[in-house]
């Protein structure tokens, strides 16, 4: 990343600040200058009956860190996925006016036709290589810098295989991801949907993300928003831009809902844009809040551990319209050990206001990164316990991560299906871990 002095040495700050202040993700900025890599390939994905991912074989002497897996994904569909590129030439670039268009990587992950789910087609990288350098470099909320290959890191989709259209139109998700935390950082949570018969998209914000890569080879890293970060530090302003950063992610959100009806490999076909859905962890919570509000094309919500308000540190005032003004649809919030609508301000009056139906689960033991693939990779990536924990908490991560799977799965199954499994009705011996605060 291309950062100077004056915004590595606000790092820690800025970690502490998007965390509590915007639901932003807690790990500090990356302050290495990294070159751009060339080449990116679309990421798919395959499901449950498959394989998963094959060994990587005798070891790359050019390979950084150890080749990690994700948990493979339990319902009955293969997956597929696919990466593109899309332009917004109605408004320019909020973070560099320069550039005259706005423009965002988004992947889609989707049931997989056929029996083999695509077998003829590649597993899909976790990362493409130049953004994977980039999050590498952050030492990502507790993965030691080379720990974990994110490169060879694979997915269990299969890149560009043929969507199944046996079954009509399916439910389309959006997913966004933590601030300052890439596309690919809820993939165990996002295959499981797709695994489960919805279609995902995920959204990189250009800019805000560590690195993006596009399918010219170039890389966006975050560089612009730092240095806003940084001014904003020593104007006093920090709200305000706290507020930008949940702006931005709005419009692009509902850009990409917009385009849902061009999606490449014919998932335009696949997708019920009646039946659309958000849902996303830390300052991704609070854009699928904030999202549905504005947008009524969005018809359920998820907001895992995001604060709905701009402040430095979350005190009940500057709260986001959704917070001041509640929701009529449904939407669930899910929070860590001793956040919820008791003890969050911004939580309290969002439940407030909200008319529609809603439920505030509490994973206990658990911590604000707990929500995200760190569940599954950080064990994985050679550290002690006492870093588990201080990243993860106390909860058993598999336990966790089946937690994180079922919820979303049960909540969206029921409002945008119509088939209630009934586990959101009250708690359940299959999850210890989980409490109902509303």
């Amino acid at each position: 990343m291309n950062s100077s002095s004056d915004v590595t040495c606000s790092a820690a700050r800025y970690a502490v600040t998007r965390r509590s202040a915007l639901g932003l993700a807690a790990a500090g900025l990356a302050a290495a200058g990294l070159a751009t890599t060339p080449g990116v390939s679309a990421q798919a994905h395959a499901g449950p009956a498959d394989p998963g991912p094959a060994d990587p074989g005798p070891a790359d002497p050019g390979r950084r860190g150890m080749v990690a897996k994700l948990p493979a994904p339990t319902g009955p569909h293969r997956i597929g996925t696919v990466s593109t590129r899309l332009v917004d030439t109605s408004r320019r670039d909020p973070w560099v006016k320069s550039v005259p268009y706005r423009e965002l990587m988004i992947s889609v992950w989707y049931p997989a036709a056929g029996t083999s789910g695509g077998a003829g087609h590649p597993l899909a990288a976790y990362m493409a290589p130049g953004a994977a350098e980039r999050w590498n470099a952050t030492a990502p909320h507790g993965i030691p810098e080379d720990a974990i290959d994110f490169a060879a890191l694979r997915t269990h989709a299969r890149e560009g295989a043929p969507a199944d259209m046996s079954e009509g139109r399916r439910p389309v998700l959006l997913y966004a991801s933590g601030a300052n935390d890439p596309r690919t950082w809820g993939t165990s949570l996002v295959e499981e949907l797709a695994s489960r018969g919805y279609v995902v998209v995920t959204i990189d914000h250009t800019y805000e993300a560590p690195g993006v890569q596009f399918p010219d080879g170039s890389v966006k890293d975050d560089a612009p928003l730092r240095k806003a970060f940084a001014d904003a530090q020593q104007s006093g302003t920090v709200p305000a831009l706290l507020k930008k950063v949940l702006d931005v992610r709005v419009a692009d959100s509902k850009f990409v809902t917009d385009r849902l009806g061009a999606l490449p490999n014919g998932l335009s076909e696949v997708v019920d844009r009646r039946r659309v859905g958000m849902l996303g962890q830390s300052a991704g919570g609070v854009a699928a809040a904030e999202t549905m509000y504005e947008d009524r094309r969005v018809k359920a919500g998820l907001n895992m551990d995001g604060t709905l308000e701009h402040n430095p540190e979350p005190n009940g005032t500057n709260l986001t319209p959704v917070a001041r003004h509640g929701l009529t649809g449904p939407f669930l919030l899910m929070g860590r050990e001793g956040s919820d609508r008791t003890t969050e301000p911004s939580w309290r009056a969002f439940w407030t206001h909200s008319t529609g139906w809603k439920r505030n689960l509490t994973l206990r033991g658990s911590m604000h990164q707990t929500y995200t693939d760190l569940s599954a990779l950080l064990p994985q990536a050679g550290v002690g316990r006492e870093v588990v924990e201080e990243h993860l908490g106390t909860v058993d991560p598999g336990r966790a991560i089946t937690a994180i799977r079922s919820y979303p799965t049960s909540f969206f199954d029921r409002w945008l299906r119509g088939d209630d499994d009934h586990l959101l009705d009250g708690p359940s011996g299959r999850h210890p871990d989980v409490e109902f605060a509303g």
